[in-house]
């Protein structure tokens, strides 16, 4: 054998196995997926793709009256199916899309199977499917990274929390407690889901899909496990993912488990003109450059306008109430009296918390007015209970406000503590590399 032979340069036939014939499981299995993915993305796209709210939003014009009407006439689902965004991906009218595009991907495969079974196989739109979905993930995930590299999904502890006990706090707000607590925690969560940006390029696809893998299914465990009503599209990226790799799964195996040489493989890509791959190559540069560039951008901006010191109320701050008079009379701990503030809790200028002294935190509608020295607090549970005050500060930390409640009259002597994070243990115990003994309290 000559040298020649032995170095010849690797062509697509060497690298490749075998492509041409795929066996029927395969070719059913592939029609489902393609099905359903392809459906998945473009009418579930949950933002992944830059501006394509609008395409969906053309989508969804039609996909609110049919999948309310499936819900009712077809499974016979007798509440009220609500549709369009609340801040929850896990709602009826969510499970039944998802059932819908479930049964719309067999129906199809079935019929496809019937008209096409004498194809050999589907490596072009294998292709392009891998493409979309690695696409739509890696996306996915990075707009998720970066809201936690900037921490704006997981916020730190806020009053409201530190003074809620741990038994009244739901499991996905002790979740976003525990997350939300450190910086540092969350710059490691982020970082593994912008590493998603390696699915979008073929030599680095097959390490992005094993970090993605564990990233996607630790993600999806905490919202299994803890309540976080973003169970459906946490598992279809774990689908998704898992679908990806699979083209891999047996090389990996053979490296993994039984130590053997291997060499990666590229999924096939069908030859492109020169003109076609540079206008794909221009497209991915710009979407990369929107994503990571802009995204960054529009997350610190909105970091900024949530979190930032210009969203803080002029009064922020934890007020621990001294001396509480109703009418004229002071009331005292223990009392039954409903109406005997603890703490007075202000952060946002839009709102405010009250924790009564025998009862749960009451949210407010606030608004301060600093010429007149004025504020107001508008139940969001009782649209009677408007507290009309006035305030005053005094020497250091004393504030007191005057004023009334429906037919009440009020004056309350607080402590104002306007960095609250000194007064809890969780925010002032800080970062120690020697401890003699556990200090878990």
């Amino acid at each position: 054998m000559s040298l020649l032979q032995i170095y010849k340069p690797l062509t697509m036939s060497t690298i490749l196995p075998k492509t041409d014939t795929w066996s029927v499981f395969e070719k059913i299995s592939f029609r489902f997926f393609f099905t359903y993915f392809i459906l998945f993305i473009f009418l579930n796209n949950n933002g992944a793709f830059p501006f394509y709210g609008y395409v969906n939003h053309i989508f969804n014009l039609g996909l609110y009256e049919i999948i309310p009407w499936i819900g009712e006439h077809i499974l016979g689902i007798t509440y009220e199916i609500r549709v369009g965004p609340n801040g929850s991906g896990d709602t009826t009218y969510d499970y039944l899309l998802i059932f819908t595009l479930f049964v719309i991907a067999i129906i199809t495969a079935i019929i496809w199977s019937v008209i096409d079974r004498k194809a050999k196989s589907y490596v072009k739109m294998y292709y392009w499917l891998t493409l979309i979905v690695r696409f739509y993930v890696g996306l996915m995930l990075i707009n998720y990274g970066l809201v936690k590299v900037i921490q704006v999904q997981f916020s730190a502890p806020t009053m409201y929390r530190l003074t809620q006990a741990y038994g009244d706090s739901s499991p996905m707000g002790l979740a976003w407690t525990f997350l939300g607590f450190s910086k540092g925690y969350n710059l490691f969560m982020g970082i593994a889901e912008v590493a998603a940006v390696l699915l979008l390029f073929r030599r680095t696809l097959t390490f992005g899909l094993i970090i993605t893998l564990m990233t996607t299914a630790n993600v999806m465990a905490v919202n299994y496990f803890y309540d976080v009503p973003v169970k459906i599209l946490s598992t279809h990226l774990v689908i998704m993912t898992a679908f990806l790799l699979a083209h891999s799964f047996k090389t990996l195996w053979q490296f993994f488990f039984f130590r053997k040489p291997i060499a990666l493989t590229d999924i096939y890509k069908p030859a492109l003109k020169s003109i076609v791959s540079k206008v794909f190559l221009v497209i991915k540069a710009l979407v990369l450059v929107y994503v990571l560039g802009f995204g960054f951008y529009e997350t610190l901006s909105s970091r900024d306008m949530y979190y930032g010191e210009a969203s803080k109320s002029p009064l922020k701050g934890f007020y621990e109430v001294e001396e509480f008079k109703l009418n004229d009379s002071i009331i005292s701990c223990p009392s039954k009296e409903k109406k005997l503030w603890k703490y007075l809790m202000i952060d946002g200028k839009q709102y405010a918390q009250i924790k009564p002294a025998d009862s749960k935190t009451q949210w407010y509608k606030l608004d301060v007015d600093s010429v007149k020295k004025s504020l107001v607090l508008k139940s969001y549970r009782d649209t009677l209970e408007v507290y009309n005050l006035t305030y005053m500060e005094g020497d250091s930390t004393d504030f007191y406000l005057k004023g009334t409640v429906k037919l009440d009259t009020l004056a309350i002597k607080l402590q104002r503590t306007k960095n609250y994070k000194e007064k809890f243990l969780l925010t002032n115990r800080g970062f120690h590399w020697i401890n003699e003994r556990p200090y878990n309290r």
